[in-house]
């Protein structure tokens, strides 16, 4: 198993240089460049083999939380051989990671809506989720076959129909009811969003959570984001100066 305790997650966080208090519990990552610098397929291959080296970093770092955009459901628009090769791919990249997430106490989530996934990846999610439940390290929030409008739709139906059947008052209705319905329920909202591939924008990735996230955007391409970037986009965020909406007290 690999070494998780606090004894090693501070000696981890001490040789990127950042304090306890300075690193984001939540990290969202939305992996942008696969098809550029590439062909597609071997893109989407070599994203695919990076996101081992990021999880095992994140949790090895002591995130709570790291969510990753994987596919929309605007995605499914792509050529249709696109689409077939990154199901292949998230397919074999779930039953061939369920060991390292073993080993590094990892618990999955999947985000999105199960209809129109593939049987074949619906099987490894649920396989995987049941291989780690007993887990109780990183959640790694895969995002698959998302869109946060429609996650919020959907969290907005789960509590109707809570209040058509009794079970919910209309008037009890709050920020903490809706959290508790979509699909991150029970997991920490982002501290900070990363994009990758130089673009601005959140492309309808957990507009929800993120109301207060850090936004960094790199230039590095997805499989070229290694260990290295990711510690220079921790600094960054370390850098920030976080007021939640309050007043700007930096200068007190």
């Amino acid at each position: 198993m690999a070494d998780l305790s606090p004894q090693a997650i501070a000696k981890a966080r001490e040789a990127v240089g950042i304090p306890d208090e300075r690193f984001p519990r939540s990290v969202a990552i939305i992996m942008d460049g696969n098809g550029r610098g590439l062909k597609r397929s071997a893109g989407h291959k070599a994203g695919a083999e990076n996101v081992r080296k990021i999880v095992m970093e994140s949790a090895r770092l002591g995130i709570e939380a790291l969510s990753l955009y994987s596919f929309s459901i605007e995605n499914w628009s792509r050529p249709r051989d696109e689409v077939n090769t990154l199901m292949h791919l998230y397919a074999e990249y779930l039953a061939g990671e369920r060991p390292t997430a073993v080993e590094y106490n990892v618990r999955l989530r999947h985000l999105g809506r199960r209809e129109g996934l593939p049987g074949a990846v619906l099987r490894e999610l649920d396989e995987s989720a049941r291989v780690t439940a007993g887990n109780t390290g990183m959640y790694l929030c895969l995002a698959l076959n998302y869109s946060s409008r429609a996650e919020i739709v959907d969290a907005l139906r789960r509590i109707t129909e809570r209040a058509k059947e009794g079970a919910l008052e209309p008037s009890k209705i709050d920020e903490s009811t809706i959290s508790g319905s979509l699909d991150t329920a029970g997991v920490p909202d982002p501290d900070l969003l990363v994009r990758t591939s130089g673009e601005m924008r959140v492309s309808n990735f957990m507009l929800w959570q993120i109301s207060y996230a850090e936004l960094v955007a790199t230039d590095v391409y997805w499989p070229d984001f290694d260990e290295a970037e990711y510690h220079r986009v921790l600094r960054i965020y370390a850098q920030r100066h976080r007021r939640f909406g309050g007043v700007d007290d930096s200068n007190v």
